[in-house]
């Protein structure tokens, strides 16, 4: 996929406190300053502070949403996908992207851990989830994007 924009999924909390929120936007920001596609569930939280940074650093979000109405979509988002379908949306998530990026979260987070490493999507965990078998635990956004983009690039 030579010269392709790289499809990173950035997941976590629909709810976060301001320092996650932060470690999130740093993180879309740094996906946007690569040339990646900013992939997330579209609502609040991680997602919304992730498409955040995304958007402010000149990125494309996409946001997959698991209701009836683009409305929904955080004012980040570029292009909303509606899928109507819930949490079941996870999995359209996971398969439209190309690498996972996990913040902290709960069960809906799990879930796309989870469905990932099923799929054998590389999943990088920051904050949390790095002591999970099969996901790549970073140190800070820098080391979670460059995990990301390094499996991606791989031949």
């Amino acid at each position: 996929m030579e010269g392709a924009k790289r499809r990173i999924g950035v997941i976590g909390a629909g709810i976060c406190p301001p320092e996650i929120a932060d470690i999130a936007r740093h993180v879309g920001e740094l996906i946007a300053g690569r040339g990646g596609i900013l992939y997330c569930g579209g609502l609040g939280g991680v997602m919304e502070a992730a498409a955040r940074g995304a958007s402010e650093a000149g990125g494309l979000t996409v946001g997959i949403l698991p209701g009836s109405k683009a409305s929904d979509a955080n004012s980040f988002i570029t292009v909303p996908v509606v899928t109507g379908m819930g949490h079941a949306r996870n999995v359209i998530l996971v398969r439209s992207s190309e690498a996972i990026i996990a913040l902290p979260g709960s069960h809906g987070t799990l879930s796309e851990i989870a469905i990932a490493l099923k799929m054998w999507k590389p999943v990088v965990g920051i904050g949390a989830w790095g002591d999970l078998p099969g996901v790549h635990g970073a140190k800070d956004p820098e080391d979670a994007v460059e995990q990301a983009f390094s499996f991606v690039n791989r031949p």
